[in-house]
């Protein structure tokens, strides 16, 4: 697989997402399994949380602003 494969699908910031959010889940069913959590364990859950929050927006943001494939049959600009 070339590398110019590699980013035209963005595997690896897909990648990167789907272990942020699988992670931050299993933190946050570990924390809702606990029967008396302390203020560190609800600390380190809320910092998952945020993260996955920042990283979403993150993603977001150099979504909307990659470059869109031409549109195929447009008539170009003489």
């Amino acid at each position: 697989m070339a590398a110019t494969s590699l980013d035209e699908w963005k595997v690896l910031p897909r990648l990167m997402m789907l272990a942020v959010t699988v992670l931050t889940y299993q933190a946050v069913h570990w924390f809702m399994g606990l029967p008396d959590p302390s203020i560190a364990q609800s600390g380190l859950v809320s910092v998952c949380m945020g993260a996955l929050t920042g990283c979403f927006g993150i993603w977001m943001g150099k979504e909307s602003s990659s470059p869109t494939p031409p549109e195929a049959g447009k008539a170009s600009d003489k």
